[in-house]
């Protein structure tokens, strides 16, 4: 989840969007899915 980071580093969200061809309502919604989360949390999720 790179882009969450990239946002969390001071990237406007909608420039992230536009970069990933991605909506905002997408990107809100992973980050709180899975936002404070590292990799291999996320890699536990999938388990």
């Amino acid at each position: 989840m790179a882009i969450l980071k990239q946002a969390e580093s001071g990237v406007p969200v909608p420039e992230l969007c536009r970069e990933h061809g991605m909506s905002s309502a997408s990107f809100y919604k992973w980050r709180s899915k899975y936002g404070g989360m590292d990799t291999s949390m996320m890699k536990r999720l999938k388990e």
